[in-house]
């Protein structure tokens, strides 16, 4: 009786779920950014510089940061994804070319495979011609 009640007058029990800002295929893009960037630092420092000098966003190659003999592995709050069309690089007058995105992330930074630093903070990944790229992290050593 309750059923037919709430039927009657237009009520559902499973509310419309907002629409994803984020489309499947940005969003799997960005997995992957970081499934690649974390099997690079799993295989060591050199492999992880050339992921990220050939993910680096390509207007921003320039910019590419050295770890050295540092690594680092990214742990994407993958549900944080959003986009971020207004933000812009330090130092740049307009947000880089595609789509902007900005989610949280947990970063250990590693030394000879041996965690020597963490923080927790938002990273960005932009998808532009269906590749995600990204912004080599820049450490304060």
């Amino acid at each position: 009786m309750i059923a037919a009640a709430l039927a009657a007058a237009g009520c559902s029990s499973t509310p419309d779920a907002p629409a994803d800002p984020v489309g499947d295929a940005d969003r799997a893009l960005v997995r992957g950014y970081f499934e690649r960037l974390n099997a690079a630092g799993a295989a060591g420092p050199a492999p992880q510089a050339e992921f990220l000098r050939t993910t680096q966003h390509p207007d921003f190659t320039s910019r590419l940061c050295e770890l050295g003999a540092l690594t680092v592995a990214m742990e994407p709050a993958l549900s944080t994804l959003r986009p971020d069309p207004r933000w812009r690089p330090d130092g740049t007058a307009a947000p880089p070319r595609g789509r902007v995105y900005v989610l949280g992330v947990r970063v250990t930074v590693r030394r000879n495979g041996t965690a020597v630093g963490e923080q927790v903070g938002s990273q960005r990944v932009v998808v532009t011609n269906d590749t995600a790229y990204g912004f080599s992290p820049c450490l304060n050593r």
